[in-house]
């Protein structure tokens, strides 16, 4: 059995990634809550106002559903999800300050030792120019109005982070290769995913 963890920033093509690699293990689905959050659309419009309120949601839904994921393993033979627990922290470092950042902080590291790490992470890295035209291309409301300097900084803080990341890793150029519209390509990935992962 293996758990594979797809990550990367917005628009990156996660999700299309995890569908492809669950295909091809007929594996169970993971997919990460983003418009159940009810404070996603006002922290796109006002995010000093609602930072803590967003990250918080995250924090606890994603915590919820890695807790059900364990209980459910032992009856799945892989599990692919479009993203890792540590995501939240991610964003949180980026969105959150002073006593707010000090009290996510505190529940996250309360929170992460209770979840299984991955087997492999999958880190798919893009440049901003792409990410903003898929961003673009699927229309959710509540992205039409992100800041593409915001989207630099996630991207370096996505860099940062996998810099010093210790479980089993590997890292794909979303630039260079096209998964969704081209075969070739998205059959040399899968090749090089599950091969990494020893389900090959």
């Amino acid at each position: 059995m293996a758990r594979i963890v797809v990550e990367g920033p917005i628009g990156v093509g996660k999700t299309s990634l995890t569908h492809a690699l669950a295909e091809s293990l007929d594996a169970k689905t993971v997919l990460e809550v983003v418009e159940d959050n009810p404070f996603l659309a006002r922290f796109y419009d006002d995010p000093e106002r609602h930072s803590f309120s967003v990250q918080a949601f995250f924090l606890v839904s994603r915590f919820k559903q890695a807790q059900e994921l364990n209980q459910g393993f032992l009856f799945e033979r892989h599990v692919v999800s479009d993203y890792m627990f540590d995501k939240d922290w991610i964003f949180a470092s980026l969105n959150l300050k002073g006593d707010e950042w000090a009290l996510y902080e505190d529940l996250y590291l309360q929170l992460r030792p209770k979840l299984t790490p991955p087997d492999l992470t999958v880190y798919l890295r893009a440049d901003i120019d792409l990410l903003l035209k898929r961003i673009a291309m699927r229309d959710r409301p509540f992205e039409r109005s992100i800041d593409p300097a915001y989207l630099e900084r996630l991207c370096t803080s996505y860099d940062a982070y996998f810099e010093s990341h210790s479980g089993p890793l590997h890292v794909i150029e979303a630039s260079s290769v096209d998964f969704v519209a081209s075969r070739r390509d998205r059959d040399a990935v899968l090749a090089d995913v599950l091969k990494l992962a020893k389900v090959a």
